[in-house]
């Protein structure tokens, strides 16, 4: 495979500033209303990047679950790799790949961990095999085989027949963002670049274009 070679041309649309709305919140709502109407896969798909205390970086797909005025949530066990790399360094990166749309969203912000009420009231919303996996894996942690995780996991089903608690373990994230990007494809990788940062006084966005 000539990895040089592979390429595709960008020509699907473009993004003005007249195209923007007043922030970026109301801004994703738009392009992610319109990824799902497209039918793309997972829509709420987004990259997860952050990095420990020595700047040592990673990062992983999860899925977004709730979106407002705070930023972005999503949950996940907070013992995990991302969990223990955002208690020491909160700032972290998402990105929103939406290629067959030629387009991306990115995110820089700060990650606050969500209350557990919130925590709570998400977990009793997802499938109960979800709930159980959740008991079964202590997620990034070493495991001698796929066997134990089998085990662990018919462990929790016995454990609890009902209703199934939420593990101290898992817990959730909201991402105050600083910084958005709205990134559209165009012809001759002249690509739309237009960013959102949050100004001094906290409650209103400057604007401005990157060159591609």
């Amino acid at each position: 495979m000539d990895l040089a070679a592979l390429r595709a041309e960008y020509a699907r649309g473009g993004l003005e500033e007249a195209d923007l709305a007043d922030d970026p919140i109301t801004m994703f709502r738009r392009w992610l209303a319109e990824a799902a109407g497209s039918g793309l896969h997972e829509p709420n798909a987004m990259v997860v990047a952050t990095a420990d205390e020595t700047g040592r970086p990673s990062s992983r797909m999860v899925l977004l679950k709730g979106l407002d005025q705070r930023g972005f949530a999503f949950f996940t066990n907070v013992a995990s790799r991302k969990g223990e790399e955002l208690a020491g360094n909160p700032r972290c990166s998402l990105l929103f790949p939406w290629h067959p749309l030629e387009r991306q969203v990115r995110v820089d912000g700060t990650a606050e961990p969500l209350s557990r009420a919130d925590v709570a009231a998400y977990f009793a919303t997802r499938p109960r095999g979800s709930q159980l996996g959740a008991w079964a894996s202590h997620q990034s942690r070493v495991v001698s085989g796929r066997r134990e995780l089998t085990d662990a996991f018919e462990a929790a089903e016995a454990r609890y027949p009902g209703d199934v608690p939420v593990p101290d373990e898992w817990g959730g994230y909201v991402v105050a963002p600083e910084v958005v990007e709205f990134w559209q494809g165009r012809p001759g990788r002249m690509h739309d670049r237009l960013v959102y940062r949050r100004a001094a006084d906290r409650d209103a966005w400057q604007v401005v274009r990157l060159a591609p």
